[in-house]
């Protein structure tokens, strides 16, 4: 495939587009609601009403107390998301919504975006997470594939540099630098890997987008591997995250199917491979080395640094670990440019932070914010504050 064909793609999802259609929200969270069964009924209806309606499956859009999420677009109606739609609500929608063309109020989820800015979870509530065709249409692969048709690797560093993007896993340490470093490394063999290893206790932020937007962290992944000169790359992912590993196992399949992984992706002299790998649940195995550990099939024990693995990492070579919520910015950076990232933020925290909302509030789930914000706003203004009948 060619950056060509990738736009034609975009080009023909888009013309294909049905103007009339109804998305669930089908990630853990969802599903644990009972969104699978009312996407099963919304199926139903819709053959059994014979209309030309499309159901789509989504990830979570982050409201997770308010699932099933179900979005609902038809002709002369302005696009509605109603929340705590379960399967026994499906009949009435059709009649009134589908058919009368009237918006049920009382079910309508009240938007709660008002102080978010949505980069890392920009496709997740939106785009099916099974279908790579989706991610094109809305740019996917190709800004990655003009980068390696115009930029050097050296050029990729530079651009990430100038975003100011820090690794969002704890550290904070400049992505730009750190895959410079490993760049200047000289090695027959270079590994970068997808840190999805999330255990703080009620974290869920990674697993959010890795099950809604699969195909923004493996193009994250490969600008990395770019960058850095890798041939190999891997995502580490806790096995408690099971539909997590089923859709980036499914994204990796249609990346090798289209022409973006395996040997001289996208007509060009790069080849990139990447597989899975899985975390036994152990708590340590987020710290670089004991992640590095794990992979070779060692125990997943922390070891002294330096050498860091930007020098010796995987089996002795070097290696870049980035997190999941790092390598979901980078496909929007280097779409609307590291002086747009860079402008988005708080001093040298640039960018937003997504944040996983749990507990005694009224509206618990994903956020995501400019950096700089307060909690106090994270909580009250956009989760509503405590629940009711809670301190």
């Amino acid at each position: 495939m060619t950056i060509d064909e990738l736009i034609k793609i975009k080009d023909e999802m888009k013309a294909q587009a049905k103007t009339a259609w109804i998305s669930v929200g089908l990630s853990t969270c969802g599903i644990a609601a009972g969104a699978q069964d009312t996407f099963f009924a919304l199926r139903d209806e819709v053959r059994v009403r014979k209309i030309p309606l499309e159901i789509r499956r989504c990830g979570c859009a982050g409201a997770c107390a308010k699932e099933p999420l179900v979005t609902v677009a038809v002709d002369g109606l302005p696009v509605v998301t109603y929340g705590q739609l379960t399967k026994d609500k499906v009949k009435r929608l059709f009649e009134e919504h589908i058919v009368e063309k009237k918006i049920i109020k009382e079910w309508v989820a009240q938007s709660e975006d008002a102080k978010q800015l949505k980069i890392v979870l920009r496709n997740c509530g939106i785009v099916d997470p099974e279908n790579i065709r989706d991610y094109i249409m809305r740019d996917g692969y190709i800004t990655f594939a003009k980068a390696l048709k115009e930029m050097t690797p050296e050029q990729v560093c530079e651009e990430m540099k100038n975003s100011g993007l820090r690794g969002r896993g704890g550290a904070g340490f400049p992505t730009g630098v750190k895959w410079d470093i490993t760049r200047k490394v000289q090695a027959d063999q270079k590994f970068i890997i997808c840190n999805g290893d999330e255990g703080d206790p009620g974290a869920y932020m990674d697993r959010g987008v890795l099950e809604g937007d699969p195909h923004s962290v493996l193009e994250g992944l490969l600008f990395g591997g770019y960058a850095i000169g890798a041939s190999r790359g891997f995502f580490y992912i806790r096995a408690e995250y099971p539909l997590a590993i089923e859709r980036v196992n499914k994204a990796i399949k249609q990346a090798y199917a289209n022409g973006i992984l395996g040997k001289n992706i996208l007509g060009s002299s790069f080849s990139f491979d990447v597989e899975i790998r899985l975390g036994a649940g152990a708590f340590v195995c987020g710290e670089e080395t004991a992640l590095i550990a794990s992979i070779e099939g060692r125990r997943g024990y922390p070891h002294p640094r330096p050498p860091y693995p930007s020098v010796k990492g995987l089996w002795g070579k070097p290696t870049c670990i980035n997190n999941v919520e790092t390598l979901a910015n980078i496909p929007e950076i280097f779409l609307k440019g590291a002086k747009w990232f860079s402008a988005i933020g708080f001093e040298k925290s640039k960018g937003t932070k997504v944040f996983a909302v749990t507990g005694k509030v009224k509206n618990a789930g994903l956020v995501e914010v400019p950096m700089g914000i307060t909690l106090r706003e994270i909580v009250f203004d956009i989760c509503g504050g405590a629940a009711k009948g809670k301190k």
